[in-house]
């Protein structure tokens, strides 16, 4: 939801499914034609640039319609032994999952932390080098939603209240011991969440609440987020992006936000450096100099792996959270009932802000600690990253060596009782994180990174 996506309201859902499958077959067509036996006798780099390119488009378009692996290492233990980790399905919903991470042969750890996923075009393995760098110290559970276009219409509507009612009973199931960290798109209303427990339910609140670059006020600073959701109207923004699902899919007639489409924007924000991107890959794959574990391919995987959204979840973010500033202004409404966040009085909140994103700019997220106002002042915490841009927040160089051993030590200091000792982690510099070899604004800290 940056720049106005590519595609029009006039091109159909099966016609933009056709364009990628296009694109996947000139590439597989490309690479195989030059990778031809016979082209061996003629020593010109043409054929290899051309086998290259094949490669590199064939994988590229293919990942776009593939939920990546969430392929969590073992977990190293004192004990000398690795942990395989297993995901258990703990709930299962028709729009998405309660899944935890469960390290085999470990005593269960104190430390229990939700992880709210965003839903905004990727899936939630967009946060598994968050989730691994978490498993050491805390028992370690995600919000996995589900594909719109894999969900028959007969399930129903999703909209921001139903998303909400999710996390709201996700919370609860989990019990007041909980720690949740809800990443990006989910702050405001992991927030509501939050509210709704405390005045219905205080006994199920969480004991921290932790907001990760997210736009509760959207206008507390500019982005070109924020710019163009007040610059298009409803109206266009339904008529130029929603869709309905194709034949090929189970959700077949469901009104979607495709997640090509939202990639399309994601591209456009930060298109010279993914053109030099995918031209350096080619160029390495043409050398042989490229590998399949190299850090453009663990980027671009899950970089182009995307997933359908609900028209009404996409289209309710946008005229609620953005348009509306319902969350910022504590006027949220869920079936009709008011939710107020001042009614949070038990809960420790801190914020996570980013001084270089430019996505949730800073600002936006932490205007989350005013709307508590009835959290006391000295459970109520906040970070600015100076240097960190969006992704490097919750999975980038500054999240390992900085930010997370702040929320481990906020959530600690929210517990009773001695705890595990965390993992020894640098602390935070004041210039930044040192460079560990990471391609910049792409492999580790892509400041375009979209959640």
């Amino acid at each position: 939801m940056a720049k106005q996506p590519l595609f029009k309201g006039l091109i159909s859902y099966d016609a933009i499914e056709s364009m990628r499958n296009t694109s996947e077959w000139l590439g597989a067509s490309a690479r195989a034609m030059a990778s031809y036996p016979a082209f061996a006798m003629i020593p010109h780099p043409v054929f290899r640039l051309m086998s290259a390119w094949g490669h590199v488009t064939e994988r590229s378009f293919s990942r776009m319609v593939i939920k990546p692996d969430w392929n969590i290492p073992a977990i190293a233990g004192a004990d000398g032994q690795d942990h395989v980790v297993y995901i258990d399905k703990v709930l299962k919903r028709d729009f998405g999952d309660l899944l935890h991470f469960r390290v085999a042969r470990r005593e269960t750890l104190s430390r229990k932390i939700l992880l709210v996923a965003p839903m905004s075009g990727h899936y939630a393995t967009l946060l598994r080098s968050t989730v691994t760098s978490l498993l050491p110290d805390a028992e370690v559970y995600i919000t996995d939603w589900h594909n719109a276009r894999d969900i028959p219409v007969s399930k129903g509507k999703f909209d921001i209240e139903d998303y909400t009612q999710y996390l709201v009973e996700f919370m609860r199931h989990l019990g007041p011991d909980l720690n949740v960290i809800a990443v990006c798109q989910p702050a405001p209303l992991a927030l509501a969440a939050a509210a709704i427990l405390a005045e219905d339910e205080p006994e199920a609140q969480p004991r921290t609440l932790t907001l990760i670059g997210g736009p509760i006020n959207p206008d507390a600073a500019a982005t070109e987020v924020t710019d163009f959701g007040n610059r298009i109207t409803m109206g266009e923004l339904e008529y130029h992006v929603i869709q309905q699902v194709g034949f090929k899919y189970p959700g077949t007639g469901r009104l979607v936000y495709p997640g090509l489409a939202q990639l399309s924007s994601f591209i456009a924000m930060n298109a010279e450096t993914h053109a030099k991107a995918f031209l350096d890959k080619i160029v390495a794959d043409a050398r042989g100099e490229g590998s399949e574990a190299d850090r453009h391919n663990k980027f671009y995987d899950e970089y182009l792996a995307v997933m359908d959204m609900t028209a009404e979840f996409y289209l309710s973010t946008v005229e609620r959270i953005f348009k509306g500033l319902e969350i910022a202004e504590n006027r949220f409404t869920v079936n009709g009932k008011p939710v107020d966040i001042g009614k949070i009085t038990d809960v420790a909140v801190m914020t996570v802000e980013g001084g270089k994103d430019d996505i949730s700019a800073p600002g936006q997220c932490v205007a989350a600690l005013d709307l508590c106002t009835g959290v006391p002042e000295q459970r109520k915490q906040q970070h600015l990253e100076d240097d960190a841009g969006h992704y490097g927040i919750f999975a980038g160089r500054s999240w390992r060596l900085n930010i997370r051993p702040l929320v481990l030590d906020f959530i600690d200091e929210q517990m009773e009782g001695p705890q595990e000792p965390p993992v020894k982690t640098r602390r935070r510099r004041r210039g930044g994180a040192p460079a560990d070899g990471a391609l910049p604004n792409i492999a580790d800290d892509d400041r375009k990174m979209p959640v």
